[in-house]
């Protein structure tokens, strides 16, 4: 947990002087309000820190200590004390060192400091011992919730300066030291705020090295992939080794929809949260793709540990979040999938508090058929009994295969399309398409702040999701014949809106039905 502050200065006598610093700390991936306090008063040497600090923050002592006397200062040789409140809230990380050092300089050479400058002034930052201030995390969230406190400006390390300067309308100070800091503060007036012009909306868009024409074949595949980009369904690919399912999910990435502005500040606040960010990366333009090992632990994928941090989920918010080999994933980690899915957030709950981490992604997962892959292939003769493949397949519980919305099957090429030299599809022509959909989308739900189909509830899908006759008929018999859920059946329709939105339809028809359908009963070969 880090801080920011602003100093008011409240002299009681010529024996003690004391510093009430409006802060914030971290939780999960936004700010809340903390504060610190300092007092200086005559008495044996000691400096004390209370208010539930970390090891982090009591280590700050000797830190603060030298990058003061590093600076060309006195440290004052009498009691400090300094509280972080609310004293019954956890405080980590090094991100008070910089805010205490320059609460203990007011209070003890206010000389030093123009107090005056330090009204609505946030700080925030790691010392070192020579006074060099390093960068933290969480600085983009400490910009937010300052911005949010009517602060005029905030003094926040030089190498956070990028992604800081995302947020408008406050001004941002880098400080590579702590004497720049004094400085600044001292300079206020005369000292212009840190105006960033490198960066760009459009940085790094369309520059990536892979493409859908990559792929030979899989036209199937494909077309799953575009609906999926079209509506943000989620998919999964089952297939022997070798069938392509790696090389489609990753250029998936290549067709989707350049983040919006809220879209990147949302994800790099997670970046910037989980320590994720640093100087020639501090902001995250292009929608994720992560691709977690099947060791992972339930805490690195859903998130964790005794300070939380973000997991994978949450680092491919606003992205994809590729599983391969869906199987070999352990059954309590794919389970703990499940309410992640549905809510598009997870909340990690501590002894003392909880904090919530968005994740709303799009899970493209892989698998094979059976333990040795070829279950069903025409090429190679499987070497698993029934036994073994219904183990295997029975890995995958029947509730997150209910909440995956395109299910198909990749099969191997065959010699003619292996050695075919027919160009296909390019990525370009095929994000066309799914930006005029995904327009179409934004359209329709203006009003409802829903971005995609995928995010339709079952209310939305009644009034959003109508169909003709021929397909409320076909959609009953589906219910009987393949014993569809209320869940499956409101994500095949939801998969039905955005085949109707490809297909440039206000309703949704039967032909746009039966592919949905499609996409939903090849989950695995039948035994």
């Amino acid at each position: 947990m880090t801080a920011t502050q602003e100093i008011e200065i409240i002299e009681t006598d010529t024996k003690s002087s004391f510093a009430k610093i409006s802060s914030c700390g971290l939780i999960g991936v936004n700010g809340y309000a903390v504060e610190i306090e300092t007092d200086i008063a005559g008495g044996l040497p000691n400096f004390i820190l209370v208010g539930l600090p970390d090891t982090a923050i009591n280590e700050s002592r000797e830190r603060v200590r030298s990058a003061i006397r590093s600076s060309g200062l006195e440290f004052p040789s009498k009691k400090i004390v300094v509280n972080l409140a609310p004293a019954d809230t956890k405080k980590a990380g090094p991100t008070y060192d910089l805010p205490i050092a320059i609460g203990i300089l007011t209070c003890y050479e206010p000389e030093v400091i123009n107090k005056t400058n330090l009204e609505s002034l946030y700080v925030v930052g790691e010392l070192g011992l020579s006074g060099k201030v390093r960068p933290i995390n969480g600085v983009l969230s400490f910009v937010i919730l300052a911005k949010k406190k009517g602060a005029k400006g905030i003094i926040i390390p030089k190498d956070n300066s990028l992604e800081a300067s995302l947020i408008e309308e406050i001004n941002i100070y880098p400080v590579s030291d702590l004497a720049e800091a004094i400085n600044v503060i001292n300079n206020l007036k005369n000292i212009s705020p840190f105006k960033n012009t490198t960066l760009s909306d459009t940085k790094n868009i369309n520059k990536l090295s892979i493409d859908f024409s990559d792929v030979k074949g899989q036209a199937l595949a494909k077309r799953a992939l575009e609906i999926s980009a079209g509506g943000q369904h989620h998919v999964l690919m089952i297939g022997p080794p070798g069938s392509g399912k790696s090389m489609l999910a990753q250029r998936l990435t290549t067709i989707l929809p350049p983040l919006a502005y809220e879209e990147k500040i949302e994800t790099t606040q997670v970046y910037s949260a989980a320590g994720k960010l640093n100087k020639e990366n501090s902001l995250v333009s292009l929608r994720p793709f992560r691709s977690p090992h099947h060791n992972i632990s339930p805490a690195g994928l859903i998130g964790g540990g005794s300070i939380p941090q973000p997991g994978e989920i949450s680092l491919a918010h606003n992205g994809i979040l590729f599983l391969d080999e869906f199987t070999e994933f352990p059954k309590q980690v794919l389970d703990s999938l499940r309410q992640a899915i549905e809510a598009k957030e997870v909340t990690i709950s501590r002894s003392r508090k909880s904090c919530t981490f968005p994740c709303d992604f799009t899970l493209i997962a892989a698998c094979n058929p059976c333990p040795c892959g070829y279950f069903g292939d025409n090429i190679k003769k499987c070497k698993c009994n029934l036994n073994n493949i219904k183990k295997y397949q029975g890995k995958i519980s029947g509730p997150i295969i209910d909440r995956i919305d395109l299910q198909i099957e990749v099969k191997r090429l065959n010699e003619n399309e292996i050695m075919s030299t027919k160009s296909s599809e390019n990525s370009e022509s095929v994000k066309e398409r799914v930006l005029k959909v995904r327009k179409i989308q934004l359209n329709r739900y203006k009003k409802l702040n829903i971005p995609s189909n995928s995010h339709l509830s079952s209310k939305e899908i009644k009034y959003f999701c109508k169909t003709d006759k021929n397909g409320e008929l076909i959609l009953r018999e589906a219910i009987k014949t393949f014993s569809l859920t209320a869940r499956s059946f409101d994500r095949v329709l939801k998969v039905a809106r955005t085949i109707a939105d490809l297909g440039n339809s206000d309703i949704i028809r039967d032909e746009h039905i039966l592919e949905a359908l499609q996409f939903r009963l090849n989950t695995f070969t039948n035994i």
